[in-house]
């Protein structure tokens, strides 16, 4: 998952991209509800959010965009271990926030009652794997994710991985070798839909398809980096609502098993670029501006908080059993809580606690 850079006094003359931020917070939201929805009908082709997940590629891609607007000129003279802090202050408190709510559902979930299987010393080893972001996928009973007390951080970790041989490498690259790492990327999730035929390009997320997120963050991270360096920004008048329907019309895109394998690489490779584009050149009115700093803001927040209760909601559903008229009511309530549950910890623990690291170490 991916963030807004944070505002120092370099980049304080800089455009602030705020119809991208808003644009986060949707993708966000829609990721909840499609975690929501995966378990309520597991069959994907019944379900009409089935391409929620391709909201991380979005991510990854304006992940690319964003890092390279920010640091471009200033990581030649930054230093590793500069950059290597913003970092890790601007996303960091929220995988440990996030791990310990995993914990706590974990061992208070009144569903299940995983802690006697895994005793002390494995459940704390999650709790470490899952907080320094080391995979470790040990729970068949979730799927075997990388990080099972809280599943959204395999993208975080991908990130990590990308930001990493951003300021190695990536950065230094002139604009024909980075367009042919584009091309490589691209041939290789064309390669992962050709292997996942008759499914998706959901993978990176477990121990079975792990190499998958390295190819998903390796195309959008890159191609994102390609629309800010080839300044690929396209002057509209869409405003945030016309970014919001052209960016749920990939979500809501009819899910097939016998052609996701051409569509899902479509809207990866072409489509989330051109939203970056188009949404870093859209303009914004007044009255939308106050609703694209809230979105983008909680955005974060909400996808490193939000699935240890999910996690409650899958042993709840495999449990009580309830009817879907049930769930109809449950999911949105959850969603809304979980939407403020976000807010709160941004306001009162995330932005704090940033505060604190940023003066103590840069």
């Amino acid at each position: 998952m991916i963030t807004t850079e944070n505002k120092t006094n370099l980049l304080a003359t800089k455009q602030h991209f705020e119809i991208l931020d808003g644009l986060r917070g949707v993708a966000a939201i829609v990721v909840v509800i499609y975690h929501f929805m995966e378990i309520a009908i597991n069959d994907y082709n019944k379900n009409f959010l089935s391409h929620g997940f391709l909201a991380v590629d979005f991510f990854f891609c304006l992940s690319g965009f964003v890092i390279a607007y920010a640091y471009d000129t200033r990581a030649p003279h930054i230093g590793l271990m500069q950059f290597f802090k913003l970092r890790l202050i601007r996303l960091h408190p929220l995988v440990v926030i996030g791990s310990i709510l995993g914990l706590l559902t974990f061992l208070f979930d009144p569903f299940s009652d995983f802690y006697p299987v895994y005793g002390f010393g494995k459940t704390l080893l999650l709790f470490l794997t899952s907080a320094f972001l080391i995979p470790y996928p040990v729970m068949p009973e979730r799927y075997t994710n990388l990080f099972c007390l809280n599943a959204p951080a395999w993208s975080l970790f991908w990130e990590y991985i990308a930001n990493i041989f951003y300021i190695l490498l990536l950065y230094k690259l002139n604009k024909k070798v980075l367009f042919a790492l584009v091309l490589v990327g691209a041939a290789c999730i064309c390669y992962v839909a050709l292997k996942v035929l008759n499914s998706n390009l959901s993978g990176g997320w477990g121990g079975q398809n792990f190499w998958d997120g390295g190819v998903r963050v390796l195309y959008s991270f890159s191609a994102g980096m390609l629309v800010y360096r080839f300044n690929w920004i396209i002057k509209n008048k869409l405003g945030f609502l016309g970014m919001i329907v052209l960016l749920l019309a990939a979500f809501l895109f009819p899910y097939r098993d016998a052609y996701n394998w051409i569509t899902e690489p479509i809207i990866v490779l072409f489509y989330f670029p051109l939203l970056v584009a188009l949404g870093a050149g859209a303009t914004l009115n007044h009255g939308s501006k106050n609703l694209c700093k809230l979105s983008g803001d909680i955005s974060y927040p909400l996808y490193m908080t939000h699935y240890p209760f999910v996690w409650v909601f899958l042993t709840y559903v495999a449990v009580v059993k309830p009817t879907m008229s049930t769930l109809w009511v449950v999911i949105p309530v959850s969603v809304m809580l979980l939407i403020i549950l976000a807010y709160l910890i941004m306001k009162f623990v995330d932005i704090p606690l940033r505060k604190y690291l940023k003066t103590k170490f840069l």
